[in-house]
């Protein structure tokens, strides 16, 4: 089995489309500077031994360099060895609100930043539970199923955006009804659903979608982020969503449905003020229920190869610097007179 011990170097790659373009836009500058100049071909000349095919061959040389230098610090594993690993622990699905109103910055930096680092938070203190990811506004969608990869669960969550949902909205009851149909069906037992959101709209049906989960023997824990006075939501265009009206929509957290939904839930309910805080309360939950076992086969020793990365990264930087940019002069020999 392959994998990146450190998966969120990768996102470094992305580097390599700026560079391209920022190489491009200096080509394309040179051009436009030459023929402000004067004639191309007599402009040329003036460059004597300048060699272009030299130029590109150091830019490439440099972008693969820095691909293989990110891909090294990724750190590149094979596991060789399969263990049977028994856990015990619970199944915890988070369902995180991803409505437009997650964006309010009434807490700093926005609502849904906060409410990220708790999840975050969370899942440093867990060890042996298996997460599963929802989001959810107009609908819910399954981000990630149970797992004990926390990593990719990580993963998962610092992707997730409002503008992924193509329905706007704050469908509970939704969330609620799709962390249930994730978990074993079979049992009744070791299964929470964490719940964050601003809570904002008043959702009929979430009160009974929580009976319904909780009489199949989960929990429910909430986690209300925001204010009561509430913020403007500030849209990825710079500009604040506003109504049919074209007034600026003011959204206020609601704590009144989240109390209720963790009170038929058999839960905890809280208000994030501070992470650490929050987390550790959770955790306590988690703790205090009926753990199940469980046996995985994982990869337990794993063989790093990012020795190779870096040294070929290394030699491509080598030989860039070797590298001249321009063309060896051709001496012309004149005959002595004698």
């Amino acid at each position: 089995m392959l994998r990146f011990q450190h998966i969120e170097f990768l996102y470094a790659l992305f580097l390599l489309i700026l560079i391209v373009a920022a190489f491009v836009s200096v080509l394309a500058w040179k051009r436009r500077s030459v023929k402000k100049i004067g004639d191309k071909s007599l402009v040329e000349q003036l460059f004597t031994g300048y060699s272009k095919r030299f130029r590109n061959l150091k830019f490439w040389l440099l972008f693969f360099a820095f691909a293989f230098m990110v891909t090294g610090a990724a750190n590149l594993q094979m596991g060789d060895k399969m263990e049977k690993i028994t856990r015990k622990g619970v199944d915890v699905m988070i369902a995180l609100d991803m409505s437009n109103s997650m964006r309010a910055a009434d807490v700093q930096p926005s609502r849904l930043a906060r409410a990220k680092q708790l999840v975050n938070r969370l899942l440093d203190e867990m060890t042996n539970d298996r997460v599963g990811l929802v989001v959810f506004a107009g609908n819910a969608y399954l981000q990630m199923p149970l797992t004990v990869d926390y990593s990719a669960a990580r993963m998962y969550l610092q992707s997730a955006t409002p503008g992924m949902l193509p329905t706007q909205g704050t469908a509970l009851d939704r969330a609620i009804e799709l962390c249930q149909q994730s978990f074993n069906q079979k049992e009744r037992k070791h299964k929470a659903i964490i719940l964050i959101s601003d809570g904002e709209g008043w959702d009929n049906n979430a009160i009974a979608a929580a009976k319904k989960a909780h009489d199949d023997g989960i929990v429910i824990n909430t986690v209300s982020v925001g204010t009561e006075q509430g913020a403007p939501i500030m849209m990825p265009d710079g500009n604040y969503l506003k109504d049919d009206k074209g007034n600026v929509v003011i959204t206020k957290m609601n704590d009144k449905l989240l109390t209720g939904i963790a009170a038929v839930g058999n839960g905890l309910y809280q208000h994030l003020d501070n992470t650490d805080e929050a987390a550790g309360n959770l955790i306590h939950e988690l703790n205090t229920m009926q753990k199940k076992e469980f046996g995985e086969n994982i990869f337990a020793d794993y063989n790093s190869y990012f020795q190779y990365f870096l040294g070929i990264g290394l030699i491509l930087l080598l030989l860039e610097f070797v590298i001249p940019e321009t063309k060896k002069r051709k001496m012309s020999l004149k005959p002595l007179n004698g």
